[in-house]
């Protein structure tokens, strides 16, 4: 990806655009002009989960912006690009934050929440794919390293797809960024920035508030859980205004049914075994389909742990 004339209302270059790794999804870039830095980010349009609706993605950010939301400020929407003023921070790690931090994030969801903007398209609503059985076969044939650990546990995978399927969800919904994971948080000066608004969207309030209160409370796998960091973000929420939902699964179906699409995504990338002009690099989508081949099944069994954490 080059600077183009798509770009060229962003300021003479006053160097190269360069290339920032560790995408989970898209490419990312800093571009350094007269007018200032700003993060670039290539959308991977060709083989996605689900479509992008960057026209209601960069309305809702303007919006959240001029709200106070904490956040980059987002600059343009081009085809397949969206452009914001670059900020410094620290990166959130994957271990619990602290309190304060998550309380905060709970306040920003209550925001968020509360924010009036249109919303064009309708969520369409696609059966969850069954294809587990093929795609282990496939792995092995292929020689994929993981390839047995998929075969051990394909009928766990059927078993969460149909969850993903059946959960009832129990409302409301709610439009709001739907990914709030420590990969696009920093922290600036102790406290949130929100990063990566792409996939923003309807949602049930229930899933929204299950994936970022556990994402926040958590390490890198399950076996560190502080349910005092769970409920801050919880309490943050309500001290914004917002009511929580009643308890249940439906909390954590969102997690982890988007945990299964992105590893069934990623899965489909090494089994082509070719580096996309998209997206992340060969050897990220490997890596994230070995974590979720390992990780969905122990996160799977853990669920009524993960519940009891409403109490």
């Amino acid at each position: 990806m080059t600077a183009d004339d798509d770009l060229a209302h962003l300021g003479a270059p006053i160097g190269p655009m360069t290339r920032v790794h560790g995408g989970f999804a898209n490419r990312m870039y800093r571009l350094d002009t007269d007018q200032g830095s700003f993060a670039v980010k290539e959308l991977n349009l060709a083989d996605r989960r689900s479509t992008y609706h960057l026209e209601d993605v960069f309305r809702f950010e303007r919006a959240a912006f001029a709200a106070g939301i904490p956040m980059p400020e987002p600059i343009s929407a081009g085809d397949r690009t969206l452009v914001h003023r670059w900020v410094e921070g620290e990166k959130v790690p994957e271990a619990p934050v602290s309190a304060a931090y998550a309380f905060e994030i709970g306040e920003i969801l209550a925001r968020i929440h509360a924010l009036d903007v249109e919303w064009t398209h309708v969520p369409v609503e696609e059966p969850t794919p069954q294809d587990w059985p093929e795609l282990a076969a496939r792995a092995a044939a292929t020689g994929q390293p993981w390839a047995a650990e998929l075969a051990g546990h394909v009928e766990t995978f059927l078993a969460i797809a149909h969850l993903v399927d059946t959960c009832e969800r129990p409302g409301p919904v709610v439009l709001t960024h739907r990914d709030i994971q420590p990969w696009n948080l920093l922290a600036r000066h102790g406290r949130p920035v929100v990063l990566d608004w792409e996939l923003s969207g309807p949602l049930d309030l229930s899933g929204e508030l299950g994936s970022t209160a556990l994402s926040l409370a958590k390490g890198r796998g399950f076996d560190v859980i502080e349910p005092t960091i769970f409920r801050s973000v919880l309490d943050g929420y309500v001290a914004g205004g917002g009511a929580l939902p009643p308890p249940g699964p439906s909390w954590f179906v969102f997690m982890i049914g988007g945990w299964l699409g992105f590893t069934r995504w990623n899965i489909l990338r090494c089994l082509a075994g070719v580096e996309a002009g998209a997206g992340p690099d060969l050897a990220l989508s490997c890596e994230s389909a070995r974590n979720g081949v390992r990780g969905l099944p122990d996160m799977f069994g853990r669920l009524a742990r993960f519940e009891a954490l409403l109490g």
